[in-house]
């Protein structure tokens, strides 16, 4: 399986997974893709030697060997199984200064002390409240629990690693690159957008070939598809802004109509009220 898997935010990347003896094996570089809307060309290409090249928009965006990028066969060498650590290896990278020594009375400073700021409030009782103590805040002289400053150990050795040996079950297979049984195309396809394409499919044993295929189809129309793309979101962005501006105009009606329907009724009241002060004349 070949080619770009886009799912939600975190999955960008172009699988290249290699099928031997049934079994699937994922590369295990991480091979970003491109996420954009416009067309783009991927191309595998494996070699006798068993190295590979991944390929987008005819770039080399990845290579190296099948061998160290795929785990189709058992790795050639491995950690000794039987090697064990010398027992006098010393792997601590820091060791407790010798030389630096807890200061005297450093454990009987408190973590809080009472508050020198605080008084006692005028209206305190002793006999019905208690005695009073001020509250504690925390101590500025308090340092935490003391530690014993750390320097480069002398002796270090590094991080002991068991030495390699060859695989015993490693199997050598000349032709890791064949892959007769390439026979079929297909398409596997998860998506909720519509108006992807595929074409301009191409399996052969040139890569000259191939990537003049990808400059005589794709190459050809790449920037005309950009310029149409460019013209079409410009088109878009238009149309959004301008039924943006008709939503505020009729936001604003509404907010005229309101203000004249509260100014109809505040007049109908004042009506109300002159009429009422006219008949109270006339009485």
């Amino acid at each position: 399986m070949f080619g770009p898997d886009i799912c939600g935010y975190s999955t960008k990347k172009v699988h290249a997974i290699l099928t031997k003896d049934g079994k699937n094996h994922l590369i295990k570089k991480d091979v970003p893709c491109e996420t954009d809307q416009l067309t783009h060309v991927y191309t595998l290409i494996i070699r006798p030697d068993a190295t590979y090249s991944i390929l987008i928009d005819n770039e080399e965006k990845q290579t190296g060997s099948v061998y160290e990028h795929w785990d189709i066969l058992p790795p050639k060498k491995i950690k000794d199984p039987e090697a064990k650590k010398p027992e006098d290896w010393d792997d601590k990278e820091y060791i407790p200064d010798p030389e630096d020594k807890k200061p005297e009375g450093y454990d009987d400073i408190p973590k809080e002390i009472p508050d020198p700021d605080a008084k006692k409030p005028e209206d305190w009782d002793d006999e019905e409240d208690g005695e009073w103590t001020a509250p504690t805040i925390p101590n500025p002289e308090y340092k935490g629990p003391w530690k014993q400053k750390k320097i480069k150990n002398p002796n270090y050795q590094g991080k002991w690693k068991a030495p390699m040996i060859d695989n015993p079950d490693f199997k050598d297979d000349p032709y890791i690159y064949a892959f007769d049984s390439l026979k079929y195309i297909g398409i596997e396809l998860w998506q909720v957008k519509s108006g992807t394409l595929f074409d301009n499919i191409i399996i052969t044993d040139d890569p000259a070939l191939a990537k003049k295929f990808a400059e005589d189809t794709w190459a050809k129309h790449k920037e005309a598809e950009k310029a149409a793309f460019d013209e079409a979101e410009k088109k878009k962005e238009e149309e959004e802004a301008a039924k943006a501006g008709e939503d505020d105009d009729d936001l604003e009606d509404e907010e005229d109509d309101e203000k004249a329907d509260e100014d109809k009724a505040d007049s109908d009241a004042e009506d109300g009220k002159d009429s009422d002060d006219e008949k109270h004349d006339e009485l």
